[in-house]
């Protein structure tokens, strides 16, 4: 497996499809997975590996052997491992894709990237900036690629969004709206509903758009947001605006509580650009030029869309860096502090957050 170079600076981030490498034809040279963690996303991220060329999925590890082991049956995964240890350590695997509930992100990524291996961590990336900068530290000190799990970003649909900005189709970018929402029945115990697994909107819902705010307009100046807490001291909907040093607005709208439209715009001095429902993952696209007919772009794909993170970061891997150009480890840990000043705005800490202060 190629070594990923000592140099940390990531260069422009590509802004067209024609310079996005969706699929390096050059080389595809074969990469062996590991997931960590075997929950939905595991499962759902594990299908998606089958449309990444050169994608093997070699292993899985959980806590307990025995889940192993159906999960592995499921998939045809042919090598199981009874704890996170054993997968760290496993010789045939190049690179982990980290599915473990929030709290576990930051030490299991930790654990794989001390034993050689490349990660990808799955969203939100560590409960708090702490934990990031930990885990940045340790890809850093090991050498090897790390990279959120952020599928939304290079998905078709937002490459061709990139490119309609590069290009000033709706002119100089003002405001950014977004709303992400779903019911979720509640259950103290759930992860959406429980503090001790980093429940909430903010972590599940929030990252998104927040994400997604970034991508378009760089990291906010200023941060402000009013929640609504729930029986358990998570937030179960919020209300959060964005701002940055050139004037421009995010609003965003997030809620556990109720089914919303899932939509998203980018308005414009020329014009808007429109992500149809469910815009967390798109398909299509609607640019609305002023003075002009709308412009309809559908950019279905193959499977549910984890592949084309997976394609990322195998390409990363393949030639030797150690971040993504698309989402680099700047944006991630930006994004997280984000979500701390919020938290903090909201009075709202994890228990381990608590432990870890004293």
């Amino acid at each position: 497996m190629p070594t990923p170079a000592a140099g940390r600076v990531a260069p422009r981030r590509p802004d067209r499809i024609e310079e996005y490498a969706i699929v390096n034809q050059q080389d595809q040279t074969s990469i062996r997975w590991g997931i960590l963690g075997t929950g939905v996303i595991a499962g759902r991220f594990a299908e998606g590996l089958r449309y990444a060329p050169g994608a093997e999925l070699v292993a899985v590890g959980s806590r307990q052997r025995q889940t192993a082991e159906t999960f592995a049956d499921r998939l045809g995964i042919p090598r199981r491992h009874g704890s996170y240890e054993s997968l760290a350590n496993d010789p045939d695997v190049d690179v982990v894709y980290v599915a473990t509930p929030h709290p576990m992100h930051a030490d299991a990524t930790v654990l794989c990237l001390s034993n050689g291996k490349h990660v990808l961590c799955e969203k939100p990336f560590a409960l708090n900036s702490n934990e990031a900068d930990r885990m940045v530290a340790a890809a850093r000190g090991h050498d090897r690629f790390l990279m959120e799990a952020m599928w939304m970003r290079f998905r078709p649909a937002m490459v061709k969004l990139r490119e309609l900005l590069a290009d000033g189709a709706i002119g100089e970018v003002r405001m950014i709206s977004a709303e992400l929402s779903w019911k979720a029945t509640f259950n103290a115990e759930n992860r959406l509903f429980a503090p001790a697994l980093g429940g909430g909107a903010l972590l599940d819902c929030g990252v998104y758009p927040i994400s997604f705010a970034a991508m378009v307009m760089g990291q906010p100046a200023r941060i402000t947001g009013l929640p609504t807490l729930g029986e358990t001291g998570v937030d179960e909907q919020a209300g959060i605006v964005l701002g940055n040093d050139q004037g421009q607005l995010a609003v965003i709208a997030i809620s556990i509580q109720g089914n919303g439209p899932r939509t998203a715009s980018i308005l414009g001095t020329k014009g808007r650009i429109d992500v149809p429902t469910d815009w967390h993952r798109p398909e299509a696209l609607v640019l609305y030029p002023d003075g002009g007919e709308p412009q309809h772009f559908d950019l279905p794909h193959e499977g549910i869309g984890y592949h084309f993170e997976a394609i990322e970061v195998m390409n990363c891997i393949r030639a030797g860096k150690v971040e993504s150009n698309t989402l680099p480890l700047a944006d991630t840990l930006a994004i997280q502090r984000t979500m701390d000043e919020l938290r903090a705005q909201w009075g709202i800490k994890y228990p381990s957050e608590t432990i870890a202060n004293g």
